[in-house]
């Protein structure tokens, strides 16, 4: 199982981007799907969750900023990023909990994709 991510680059504050990030492999369900960021110097902390219901939880500081939706039949989580500012300056990381074929339950994280924000 690879969770692909893409989707980051550079924009100015206030702009937006969106990131996208594909799970493959032999899968038989994804359950939860999370986006989870970390500046440099900083802890690795959680944006926005969303579980295979559709049901979702935001961090406070990107609340009524950030959408986390998913696409079952893709097996796929976005993450639509509006209004940024420079302290959404981060790489992010999609998290998936997947059950494998064959194998069982586990997290799976992606590479990263970096976010630049310019105030």
């Amino acid at each position: 199982v690879q969770l692909q991510a893409s989707g980051g680059g550079l924009v100015q504050a206030g702009g937006s981007l969106r990131l996208s990030c594909a799970a493959s492999g032999n899968i038989f369900s994804v359950n939860t799907m999370s986006w989870y960021r970390q500046a440099p110097g900083q802890q690795r902390e959680l944006v926005a969750t969303i579980t295979g219901i559709g049901s979702t939880n935001y961090a406070d500081s990107v609340k009524g900023r950030f959408t986390i939706s998913r696409d079952n039949a893709k097996n796929t989580v976005y993450l639509q990023m509006n209004s940024l500012k420079p302290e959404d300056t981060a790489t992010y990381y999609c998290n998936a909990r997947i059950w494998e074929r064959l194998k069982g339950e586990y997290d799976y994280w992606g590479r990263g994709t970096q976010v630049t924000v310019s105030s």
